[in-house]
């Protein structure tokens, strides 16, 4: 089964008084690549969610973005700074004796001055904190691959449509390669008609010539390979494994096969079908960079 390596899940969990949203976006990339956004003080749970992802991933570029929020009634809780607070109300006596004034310094405005209160977030529950983690992360991973498989089915279904264009190419040279040969003969045999004037010419030497032509531009070779690329190719779409790095490597070697038969053919006819093969590779070419 094929999967593409664009996708995006989303899921949002709540337990107990805390509530975690998972969000990941994925795309291409030549190995797994995960990034990681998350508030500061739930940065523990990266190792549990790197776990979740590293065992059904094999490529691709992910972003996992977490939004987190504590509700119980433990999670914050109000600090007063005693010491700069009488700091504040020392300097307020002693300024109301110098000038004269009424010290009616409140509980209300003692603590809204500067810095006294602070909100502090109560220490996480490391355990119970990434194990919602990682159960958000594996619902969202669940709508993820769903959508790569999506577009994966999409990716195969254009593949192997390109794929048995190049066979119907490959079939097309195979048919004008052996005509390639006796066309050499032929033209070979009238240039040297042309040049004896009416001499006989050496059957065997002109047959001697032909075959060493014919040796050179073989590309017999060539197609048989080529043959056997296109059977690779179908077998690693149909196959359940990841083969996207698998399939870039196939899709280079039937490159270099159309372009062994483009430098041997010395046909106008052989290298218009090479150029149109190519052209169909290099459309493969950029399919299988979104294959995981």
């Amino acid at each position: 089964m094929v999967n593409s390596m664009t996708g995006f899940g989303r899921a949002l969990l709540a337990r107990e008084g805390r509530e975690m949203t998972v969000e990941l976006k994925s795309v291409n990339h030549r190995y797994l690549d995960l990034g990681f956004r998350m508030p500061r003080h739930i940065g523990f749970v990266e190792d549990a969610l790197r776990g979740v992802l590293t065992r059904e991933l094999a490529r691709g570029h992910v972003d996992v973005y977490l939004f987190y929020r504590n509700q119980r009634e433990d999670a914050r809780k109000v600090c007063v700074d005693q010491a700069l607070l009488g700091e504040y109300l020392e300097a307020a006596r002693e300024s109301a004796a110098r000038f004269g004034l009424r010290d009616d310094v409140g509980l209300c405005a003692a603590l809204r001055l500067p810095d006294v209160t602070d909100i502090v977030e109560a220490e996480e529950d490391r355990e119970a904190v990434s194990t919602l983690a990682a159960e958000a992360c594996g619902l969202a991973l669940v709508e993820l691959k769903a959508m790569r498989a999506v577009e994966g089915a999409k990716l195969c279904e254009d593949l192997l449509a390109r794929c048995g264009v190049v066979e119907g190419l490959a079939a097309k040279i195979a048919l004008r390669a052996p005509l390639v040969v006796e066309e050499y003969r032929q033209r070979l045999q009238e240039r040297i008609a042309a040049l004896l004037n009416g001499v006989e010419i050496d059957p065997a030497r002109l047959a001697a010539e032909t075959a060493i032509f014919a040796d050179r531009a073989s590309i017999d070779e060539e197609l048989v390979r080529l043959s056997s690329h296109c059977e690779q190719l179908r077998a690693m779409l149909a196959g359940s494994e990841p083969a996207g790095r698998k399939l870039d490597f196939i899709v280079q070697e039937m490159n270099r096969e159309f372009n062994t038969m483009g430098s041997k053919a010395n046909d106008a006819e052989i290298v218009k079908l090479v150029i149109a093969g190519k052209a169909e590779i290099e459309k493969i070419r950029e399919q299988v960079q979104n294959i995981e």
